[in-house]
């Protein structure tokens, strides 16, 4: 930019177009035949970064008290969107991460099995909970962690993804909730 322009902003790219240029796919990742989809890139550059937060809280604005982030990487993007919308932030983890009481939810992978589990009194029953993670592939992350909120009396406001494996059918997962997925594959 010529300096005795003035400052001129580009149109920044939609966001879609901005996950998938920083996407990095890794084959045979955790195993061969998986295709990992590394979306640590997306989360290292600030102008994605935030295009993806605001992306993600915007459909629920008003709608939730907590933004809840799925183990691991669904912790930046609720941790963000929480001090985004200054709400609080709730974490989804994996079985034994958890010191106080829990309920524990099983469910399957695309490669395997585990367990999620989340604190008893986090939340209040009645509170509102917006759910993110990174990918939606088979859909068992996120339903697990779905059933997790329900089973402690609190109403999932949305479930929000920066990207969504089609082919995976994971939405069927979720049936009964407003899903938010930024990019479509």
């Amino acid at each position: 930019m010529n300096p005795s322009e003035p400052n001129q902003i580009k149109p920044a790219k939609p966001v879609d177009e901005l996950i998938d240029s920083l996407c990095a796919t890794i084959p045979d990742y955790p195993q061969p035949g998986i295709s990992f989809k590394d979306l640590t890139p997306v989360f290292a550059d600030g102008t994605a970064l935030k295009a993806v937060v605001n992306a993600l809280v915007e459909p629920f604005k008003g709608q939730f008290d907590a933004v809840a982030g799925v183990e691991a990487r669904g912790f930046l993007l609720a941790a963000a969107a929480a001090y985004a919308t200054g709400t609080g932030v709730i974490t989804v983890r994996k079985a034994g991460k958890l010191p106080r009481d829990v309920v524990s939810e099983d469910y399957a992978l695309e490669y395997g099995t585990a367990t999620l589990e989340l604190h008893t009194t986090d939340l209040a029953p009645g509170s509102r909970v917006l759910i993110l993670d990174d990918v939606l592939a088979t859909g068992g992350t996120l339903g697990a962690a779905a059933r997790l909120f329900e089973r402690c009396g609190i109403h999932v406001a949305g479930v929000g993804v920066v990207m969504e494996l089609d082919d995976l059918g994971g939405r069927a997962a979720l049936t009964g909730h407003n899903v938010r997925s930024l990019l479509r594959l």
